[in-house]
């Protein structure tokens, strides 16, 4: 993998030839009004959440607020070097647009798919997160856990990037929650893997693993439909010097990037969000601990959800269990996944618990600051609870019942899943910055390190719209794919289905990246997290 850190790209010296040339200015101007536009933005909003100026004793808060933000934008923008960098990969490459506007353009895009993204890929990637550790978010230990969390993947995708390495940061991030979850368990005296739900981390192993698969295999034979099906030469050559594709085929490959760009934004630009909230709940509850948006009208359908609810887990119950502490007897639940005879009580006193706390309020605004946490938890402890008794077809609920859980559960969730969207505006933005600064080495190893032949106009647009479709596909089923590996898995099939030959050198340092990518940041982050756990005094 050292060839690719020390060897000049081929196509460098073109692409740094293009970037003098460019007229620079119109876009760096666009990205000066997108930049300071999004800042005021973004600073209006938390200043008005945060309701103005802290004083005295409250100044740490914000101050941990602060850093853990720069630090997860900083993912963000890290993530931008690698994924999005993809997005723009063929429109650069084959001259379709200037690097410049190219970057630019990638990054509206993105920014539209993450505003318009509903967050469920961003809740995905918290269910695999120890449930204890999410309880204490506010506490050492859950700081531990995001500043490990955050710090591995950036660590790990600079490293990759430098080499000019297709990595995921989707495959970086869960390597690093389920290092932290196994050096939770040991640290803690478990088991060392009980602190991760491997169901759910397997869920999205699967759609990792596959996803390559579906983007070289659906590439290929869509390639081989357009060969047979579209006669248009020009479509099946390569880029020469420094001339733009014929226009049909520039509107083509715009449209295709504009796709990718999208769908990224709305999938990847999701994976921090999580944890950013994680991290505006730990340090400042009372504004982000609960939906405050949430109307008069939501908390009376609430109320009268829990007590639907309530009746029927109570028909469910052992008439003889007695349940001492219901939030602890749940959370036993959700570490272990066995249904004990005493769960379902503790579920119904939970339900009435949260129904009598939520009547008592009128609103979630109204929740005093020091419950709201509390609130928040005992949420989060019955939504899981349900999710996971859902999956794993307990209780012998009818089909009806099951439709009142869900809806009930939905109503929770409302409380609790929501991202800001100021949050969105700043994901966006560090991952347009980030695309800007280092698209280079990952456009250089796109367009000509895969292929022993150039990418053609043909083979570029066919693995973007193979990118796109599984991107979408994924972002439905609320699953996070690595845009990177289906894109340079569509590049790698369009090329053997044209028979150009593959440079096994790079697949191999790609396949290499991709196997070591989960267990390489998993021991970082499990390291980093016993290091910060340990500063922290392990509370």
């Amino acid at each position: 993998m050292s060839d690719l850190a020390t060897t000049a790209p081929q196509g460098a010296s073109l692409l740094d030839h293009k970037m003098k040339s460019s007229p620079a200015w119109l876009s760096g101007i666009i990205i000066l009004v997108a930049l300071i536009g999004g800042l005021g933005y973004v600073g209006f909003h938390i200043a008005g959440d945060l309701g103005g100026a802290p004083s005295g004793s409250s100044v740490w808060p914000y101050v941990l607020l602060g850093t853990a933000l720069f630090i997860a934008l900083g993912f963000e923008f890290v993530n931008g070097f690698h994924d999005t960098a993809n997005a723009v990969a063929t429109v650069i490459y084959t001259h379709s647009l200037e690097p410049n506007m190219a970057v630019v353009w990638s990054g509206l895009c993105n920014l539209v798919g993450v505003l318009t993204s509903a967050g469920t890929v961003a809740f995905t990637i918290i269910t695999l997160l120890p449930v204890e550790l999410i309880l204490k978010v506010s506490s050492g230990s859950g700081f531990a856990m995001v500043f490990a969390l955050l710090l591995a993947a950036i660590l790990w995708n600079l490293g990759t990037w430098w080499l000019g390495l297709p990595a995921s940061s989707t495959h970086t991030m869960t390597g690093s929650i389920i290092g932290v979850g196994v050096a939770n368990q040991l640290l803690t005296g478990g088991s060392g893997t009980a602190g991760v739900d491997w169901a759910q981390a397997s869920k999205v192993g699967w759609t990792l693993l596959l996803s390559p698969l579906v983007g070289f295999a659906g590439a290929f034979l869509i390639f081989l439909i357009s060969k047979a099906t579209i006669k248009y030469p020009e479509l099946y050559t390569a880029p020469k010097d420094n001339t733009p594709p014929p226009f049909p085929i520039r509107v083509l490959l715009v449209i295709t990037c504009t796709l990718v760009s999208f769908f990224h934004g709305s999938n990847d630009g999701q994976k921090g969000m999580g944890l950013i909230m994680l991290i505006l709940i730990g340090t400042v509850p009372t504004a982000y601990a609960l939906n405050h948006a949430v109307n008069a009208h939501d908390i009376q359908d609430f109320i009268a959800a829990s007590q639907q609810t309530a009746a029927i887990v109570e028909a469910h119950t052992d008439k003889n269990a007695v349940v001492g502490d219901a939030p602890a007897e749940l959370t036993d639940y959700l570490k272990t996944k066995k249904l004990q005879p005493g769960t379902m009580t503790a579920l119904r006193v939970a339900i009435q618990n949260l129904e009598g706390d939520v009547k008592g309020y009128g609103d979630y605004a109204k929740v005093p600051a020091n419950q709201q946490t509390n609130v928040r938890n005992s949420m989060y402890i019955v939504s899981e609870t349900l999710r996971i008794m859902d999956k794993n077809h307990v209780g012998n609920f009818t089909a009806d019942e099951s439709a009142a859980l869900s809806n009930y559960k939905k109503k929770i969730d409302k409380a609790t899943k929501f991202i800001p969207t100021w949050v969105k505006v700043a994901v966006a933005l560090a991952l347009g910055l980030g695309t800007m600064v280092g698209w280079k080495r990952i456009v250089v190893t796109v367009g000509e390190k895969i292929g022993k032949e150039h990418l053609t106009y043909g083979q570029g647009a066919v693995a973007e719209i193979m990118a796109a479709s599984t991107i979408a596909l994924a972002d439905g089923l609320g699953l996070p794919v690595s845009t990177t590996h289906v894109l340079s898995s569509g590049i790698a099939g369009t090329m053997a289905a044209n028979k150009s030959g593959l440079q096994f050198e790079t697949i191999r340092n790609i396949a290499a990246a991709w196997v070591f990518t989960l267990p390489a940041a998993a021991l970082l982050s499990g390291l980093l997290f016993a290091l910060f756990r340990t500063i922290a005094g392990g509370n």
